[in-house]
């Protein structure tokens, strides 16, 4: 039976967030929470689905919003049967709440019965995202700021916005928050931001996020404005970040990741010495509206 989920449907939840997390290969967007009072919680926010037998909650999935329309936690299911039969069940009841907004999914690449169940329920792929690693004190080496130029660790958030937009189309997601959610964003202990100007004009920024429960660095964002390219900003402004973190002497990693399309992103990463770790693919199921 497939129904919205309950308070205490959270343990049988867990324990399948917690099969997934054994296992790379099974990787899903899924909640962040793995304590029961936070996890339920999380899904108060969205509409949460889970079925069921006799011995429990088998498969889980929700649906949150997310950009222009919404997102797919899940489908998690540690027993899909050969057919995916749990996921298929799941996904279908899920695309009757959809309201004609578009879905997006985030799978491992490697996770094939989730990428073969959202593909036969009509999510198409929109691209990939490998993520890349490092020892932080092999990137830091020889970090310096070149001559003429200055770091800051904050961008008015004009700069920011002109270097965000210059730099990435596919970063538009930020370019509508408001100076409050800018300043309430970097005033997270765990976020940091290398700045890189010449003269009074910003050039460049890697942004960060640490995970010191996971001794890793993430450079969520890396940024050369156009005009700037060519000059080898991007192995600074790496080795720049990895020297940040690498003053916390808890994080040991740093990661980067890089869309398939970037193909200078990722051959200044193998460069450097990164190695690749994983592989996300970003579905999208149309809604009534282009996405």
């Amino acid at each position: 039976m497939i129904r919205s989920m309950q308070a205490t449907d959270i343990p049988d939840v867990l324990a399948l967030l917690h099969w997934m997390d054994a296992a790379p290969e099974r990787e899903v967007f899924a909640p962040d929470s793995r304590d029961p009072r936070e996890l339920h919680l999380e899904c108060e926010e969205g509409l949460c689905l889970v079925e069921e037998d006799d011995d429990g909650v088998r498969a889980y999935c929700a649906l949150s919003p997310f950009r222009d329309g919404l997102v797919l936690e899940g489908p998690i299911a540690e027993y899909a049967g050969s057919e995916g039969g749990s996921m298929n069940a799941l996904l279908g009841r899920a695309a009757q709440h959809t309201d004609g907004q578009p879905v997006y999914a985030f799978s491992a690449r490697d996770n094939l019965p989730v990428r073969t169940a959202l593909e036969k329920a009509g999510f198409a792929p929109l691209h990939s995202t490998a993520f890349y690693s490092a020892p932080l004190a092999q990137i830091s080496h020889g970090a310096r700021v070149p001559d003429g130029m200055r770091t800051t660790d904050s961008l008015p958030v004009a700069e920011y916005r002109a270097l965000y937009r210059a730099a990435e189309d596919a970063w538009a997601g930020r370019l509508d928050w408001t100076p409050e959610q800018y300043a309430a964003h970097f005033a997270d202990d765990t976020v940091r931001l290398v700045a890189l100007w010449r003269g009074n004009h910003p050039v460049g920024f890697a942004e960060l996020e640490f995970s010191p429960d996971d001794a890793r660095a993430d450079v969520t964002y890396l940024a050369v404005h156009p005009a700037e390219r060519g000059q080898g900003l991007g192995r600074v402004l790496l080795a720049l970040a990895a020297a940040e973190a690498q003053s916390h002497p808890e994080l040991r990693t740093l990661r980067v990741r890089a869309h398939d399309h970037l193909h200078s992103a990722r051959a200044l990463y193998a460069r450097m010495g990164f190695t690749h770790c994983r592989s996300m693919v970003t579905y999208l199921l149309d809604g009534d509206e282009e996405a």
